[in-house]
């Protein structure tokens, strides 16, 4: 999944070699409320759906009402769309059960499994043994997405989480738990507007969770909605 985040986040540039189509890791995307992390998931949903590489599960507890940021273009073309499936489980309970009963599941099998909102089911039982055991058991379906597949295939993963505030003991307990299921992460931070800089403007920061390049963009919406993503910068950060 860090892949299909990566491809999204480098589009117009040049792949890195062999980068482009390895899978990736699953990654926990992390940013303060209203920081784009819906837009982000989303924009990995389209690319997933317009590039042949299967359908797509889209999970998150409230029914979205509109199309997020950087839906434009291409992007809202029917096929696309088509092929994202979006499922609101309104509980925790109802969030276990759905992934628990992936394997009975009809019907075109994803190859990619997004989460938005992980904080909100979390909320309902904040111990870190229920992290634990959602972590586990989002990993464990997509591995079973990833075997009906077919040989030489995977099902990516990537669980949007709000970024805990500052003295929140349970939420940084909660984030230390992911990280050990989720190492790959990608952060997004809002930067203050300056001059001639964009109100709306991200810095997305994505670190594989393994050896290698940790990669840094700005990620502006304009003010019809549309996405521009640009390198932050090019020198790889410790």
């Amino acid at each position: 999944m860090a892949a299909a985040l990566r491809r999204v986040l480098s589009r117009g540039l040049e792949a890195a070699p062999g980068q482009e189509d390895a899978p990736g890791p699953p990654v926990l995307l992390l940013g303060a409320a209203g920081s784009g992390k819906t837009a982000l998931l989303f924009a990995a949903a389209l690319e997933a759906a317009g590039d042949g590489r299967g359908h797509v599960l889209f999970l998150t507890r409230r029914p979205l009402q509109s199309l997020p940021r950087g839906t434009t273009g291409a992007a809202r073309e029917p096929w696309r769309l088509q092929k994202i499936r979006f499922q609101y489980p309104p509980s925790t309970q109802e969030l276990v059960w759905l992934l628990c009963s992936a394997h009975e599941g009809r019907g075109p099998t994803p190859s990619l499994l997004l989460l938005d909102g992980l904080e909100e089911y979390l909320a309902e039982d904040p111990g870190t043994q229920e992290v634990a055991y959602l972590a586990a058991l989002l990993l464990d379906t997509a591995a079973h997405f990833g075997q009906r597949l077919g040989p030489g295939r995977e099902c990516g993963l990537a669980v949007a989480l709000q970024t805990p505030e500052e003295g929140d003991g349970t939420g940084a307990l909660q984030l230390a738990m992911l990280q050990r299921y989720l190492p790959a992460q990608c952060w997004l931070q809002p930067q203050t507007p300056g001059p001639g800089r964009e109100p709306s403007c991200l810095r997305a920061c994505l670190d594989p969770g393994a050896p290698g390049p940790r990669s840094e963009w700005t990620v502006t919406f304009g003010e019809d909605g549309e996405m521009t993503v640009t390198p932050w910068c090019s020198s790889t950060q410790p």
